[in-house]
């Protein structure tokens, strides 16, 4: 410390200058000391140069006084040495290549391990899944108590009916359904067999053959009729025909008295008349002669306990609920009609009202009565409305004694008759002046023509008039039966009729006349679906199309897993179950109870049985939780709620279901394996059904990617796009997703689809809107239009949700004229499905989402991508409407989104759908 404190006194002490001079001696001492050692160094490395040299030449020295053969020997040396170190080097490269390929391996490997553990890890949470599932379907088959019952075995007869006492004739008059029927024949199960006697064998007449063409027609239109059995044994009832023309021959011109051409022996002696004829079917069928009448088969003939089936009664010989009125046979055996049918549109025609037709004087007749009426309906005809009222034919009809009483015969020939008919907003059909007919042949025939042309009819004397199977048939939806005593108010009621009103009348009758009366065939199988229904036996099951196997039995296609696909973790769409079957003919029975009107007279048919229908009615909201809960998965326990409450479970108000695929291709199978794979992972998927459109068979070599779900492939015996809606057998849900193989849609978009259907089973409900446009051109009628719009008329099956019943009916409800204009031109299926539902439902599509349009890069060339393919579809627009009679199409401004998209929620919640 003493000796610091020193050194700081002495430093103060120092003089600046002596600072300077020190600092100088620093920088000049320190300058010549690096450049000393410096030069040091450099001689240093110039001397080891020097002896490296030295050694050099030395070397060189050696060389050249070695030998040629030591220069050759040391050469060889040391070639032998490269050649070595050479084989070292490629040794180690292949050991290398090697190393990396193992690893390359054994990377591989473990990414297949991955794979295969998540694989497994999905496929055990499905098995989690569907035993969770099975075991609550358990839980609730044991609080219901009732098990699953298969269908019963089909009972039938196996003796013929035996012989019982004639039934007295005074009785006849009373029999009904259960007086006079044997019910022990046509058991629930017994599928309605029905035998016909052959007409060439057994013809009850005495002086009259039937016609050829009528008995060539019945046995075709029967030979098409699933109820048909070859076995009498079996049979429920036993159809008979009878004849078709004039039952009787006038004897006198002064008396009443008829020849009986009907041979009452011949009718009793059939082989399995069993003594009073029950479950007989009596049919005499009009067809000859209708400009003249056709009159009662059955007057003074004893008939016993045999249905009688004809267009011609009496009130005191009509039984209710036991005979049956049948039309006239006027249409052709079968196939479309739809060009005998005029367009519906317009509303209002050229004629407000008409009427063709000439009463021949008869004795006995209230000759004041229709005298008078004629006379009302003359002067009521005012302007500027037109009536065309022709009361006398010309040339005039001749006097007829087999003309019903008072009945109006049929002026001009058909096609006189029609022109007019097209140009009539109502017709007129008078009943007959004779008050003991309930109905006739001649009235029937008028009937016939006024729905083919489109006419509405307008029946003075309605009120004790039935028509044609009016027991099933709601005829006050297409036909306006008025007492005669209104024919003063007649103008004033037509008159206030609203547009809209004309275009359900017309069109519900063109219904009526297109499913029940327009051809033998039609006729025939109303008939005896009118008794089945009586009998309230199911009709028989609608036959799927069993479609070829793509593969043969022994081969199935290799499964690849499909490259990863970008999804949103974020998002949960539902649980991945195993594969269940939508329930199917639950409602055999019942259907007839509950919807037996809808089907004869609204959306459905009375002649198969279908294993769902869009229209199946549900529980109500509390019998879900109270009694009814089997099959329902409520959101949130019935809580409700968002996010991953909402992703467990369906919802809503039917029962838990998936959906399946029908993709349809074309030798793509490029595409096809870039859709299958976008399928991968996919929700409340059940099966995925590829059509294989081309003529070749699909490649055994190629290797197909796994979906997650069952996928069939069915080879199409065709090229067609009518292919796209088979009812194919291997269909198992309710809900359909048609979907073009190149069509790009994402996981949230189809299980959002889906959920939308469920709430508009009766819809199409999907992506691509279309709509119809009017020709403001030319007025040809409606264009195609695919641009953007705020409105829509069509979904395109391209990408669209479709009920597995309207499958069916594209093939059975829609003109065969519509398909094969598909199959000519390779276009407008979609359009064409689109005609159909909206026909059935008279309902527009609901579209969903904002997506428009779907690319598929790098695909071949479609079918849409040709010029032509846009102006066919104007086309297509324009014939469809032309064969239905209308344009069916609805427009809507409602599109389909998720309810929470884009709406502000608490933090802890999520949205339903977070990108819809």
């Amino acid at each position: 410390m003493y000796f610091y404190e020193r050194f700081c006194v002495w430093l103060g002490h120092l003089k600046l200058s002596r600072v300077i001079l020190l600092v100088s001696v620093i920088l000049f001492v320190v300058p010549l000391f690096t450049h000393y050692y410096l030069s040091k160094y450099e001689s240093t490395l110039g001397s080891l140069s020097n002896n490296h040299m030295r050694h050099t030449l030395e070397a060189l020295g050696d060389l050249s006084t070695m030998n040629v053969v030591d220069l050759k020997v040391r050469i060889e040396e040391m070639l032998r040495i490269k050649a070595s170190v050479s084989t070292e080097l490629r040794e180690l490269e292949a050991r290398r290549a090697r190393l990396q390929r193992e690893a390359v391996a054994a990377s591989a490997k473990a990414d297949s391990a991955k794979a295969e553990h998540a694989r497994a890890a999905a496929e055990l949470q499905r098995l989690r899944v569907s035993a969770d599932q099975a075991r609550l379907a358990q839980l609730e088959a044991i609080r219901r108590d009732s098990p699953e019952l298969a269908p019963p075995l089909q009972i039938l007869s196996v003796r013929p009916p035996p012989i019982l006492p004639p039934i007295e004739s005074t009785s006849e008059p009373h029999c009904r359904m259960f007086s006079c029927f044997d019910h022990s024949r046509c058991s629930l199960t017994s599928g309605f067999p029905v035998y016909l006697y052959d007409p060439d064998i057994y013809a009850p007449f005495a002086s009259s053959e039937v016609d050829g063409f009528l008995k060539t027609t019945l046995r075709q239109t029967l030979g098409y009729n699933t109820h048909l059995t070859r076995d009498p044994n079996k049979a429920c009832v036993y159809m008979v025909l009878v004849g078709e023309a004039f039952p009787f021959e006038k004897t006198s011109s002064t008396t009443e008295s008829y020849k009986l051409l009907l041979n009452e022996t011949a009718l009793k002696g059939l082989p399995f008349w069993g003594g009073d004829g029950r479950n007989h079917v009596l049919m005499n069928l009009a067809r000859r002669e209708l400009s003249v009448g056709s009159g009662d088969a059955f007057r003074g003939v004893s008939t016993g306990r045999a249905i009688i089936a004809q267009s011609t009664f009496t009130h005191n010989q009509f039984r209710p609920g036991f005979d049956i009125i049948t039309p006239p046979a006027l249409g052709p055996p079968g196939g479309d009609v739809w060009l005998d049918c005029a367009p519906i549109a317009p509303a209002r025609r050229k004629y407000l009202i008409s009427f063709q037709g000439s009463q021949p004087p008869a004795k006995g007749l209230d000759k004041d009565q229709d005298q008078k009426l004629v006379e009302s309906l003359q002067k009521t005809s005012p302007s500027p409305d037109t009536f065309f009222l022709q009361f006398e034919c010309d040339p005039p009809v001749e006097k007829r004694s087999l003309l019903p009483i008072g009945d109006w015969a049929l002026c001009g020939t058909d096609r006189s008759r029609r022109a007019v008919l097209r140009d009539s907003t109502f017709v007129l059909i008078l009943a007959p002046a004779d008050r003991t007919y309930t109905t006739t042949a001649l009235l029937q025939a008028r009937l016939y023509e006024a729905l083919r042309s489109g006419a509405i009819p307008i029946i003075l004397g309605g009120d004790r008039i039935r028509l044609p199977y009016d027991e099933v048939l709601d005829w006050k939806r297409a036909v306006i039966a008025l007492p005669k005593a209104r024919v003063t108010e007649l103008h004033f009621l037509l008159r206030a009729m609203s547009d809209a009103d004309l275009l359900m009348f017309r069109r519900q009758g063109r219904v009526l006349w297109e499913r029940y009366l327009s051809s033998v065939q039609t006729s025939i199988d109303s008939l005896l679906a009118t008794i089945r229904s009586r009998l309230n036996i199911p009709a028989p099951p609608a036959s799927p199309t069993v479609g070829a196997p793509g593969f043969n039995e022994s081969y199935y296609p290799l499964k690849i897993d499909p490259p990863a696909v970008d999804t949103e973790p974020e998002e949960t769409l539902g649980p991945l179950e195993a594969p269940y079957a939508s329930p199917a003919y639950r409602r055999n029975y019942s259907i007839g109870l509950l919807h037996g009107y809808e089907l004869w007279n609204d959306w459905g048919e009375p002649f198969v049985l279908y294993p769902q229908l869009p229209w199946d009615p549900m529980v109500t909201s509390e019998a879900r939780f109270i009694g009814s809960a089997a099959g329902f998965r409520p959101i949130g326990a019935g809580v409700g709620g968002s996010g991953k409450e909402f992703s467990e479970a369906l919802g809503g108000d039917r029962p838990r279901e998936q959906f399946t695929i029908v993709i349809l291709t074309y030798e793509r199978e490029a595409v096809l394996a870039a859709a299958l794979t976008r399928l991968r992972g996919l929700p409340y998927l059940n099966k995925v059904i590829v059509v294989w459109n081309g003529p070749s068979p699909p490649s055994s070599a190629s290797s197909w990617p796994e979906s997650g779900a069952p996928v069939a492939v069915v080879r199409a015996t065709r090229n067609s796009l009518n292919n796209r809606f088979l009812p194919y057998h291997l269909i198992d849900t309710e809900a359909v997703l048609c979907v073009d193989d190149d069509a790009h849609l994402r996981h949230d978009e189809i299980v959002f689809a889906f959920r939308v259907w469920r709430e508009h089973r009766d819809r199409i409900v999907g992506f691509p809107g279309r709509y119809h446009a009017w020709d403001i051109n030319f007025n040809n009628g409606f264009l195609y239009n695919s641009n953007y719009s705020c409105e829509l008329s069509m979904v395109l099956t391209g990408a669209a949700f479709v009920h597995r019943y309207y499958l069916w009916a594209y093939w059975r409800a829609l003109p065969a004229a519509v398909r094969d204009y598909v199959d000519e031109y390779m276009n407008c299926e979609d359009i064409a499905m689109n005609f159909l539902v909206a026909h059935i439902t008279r309902k527009p599509p609901v579209k969903v989402t904002s997506r428009w349009t779907f690319r598929c890069p790098g695909c071949p060339v479609t079918l849409s991508a040709d010029e032509t393919h846009f102006h066919e579809r104007h086309k297509c627009i324009q014939f469809f409407s032309q064969v239905m009679g209308y344009t069916p199409l609805l427009s809507t401004q409602y599109r389909a989104d998720s309810v929470l998209f884009k709406t502000r929620i608490p933090h802890d919640k999520q949205k339903c759908f977070k990108f819809i």
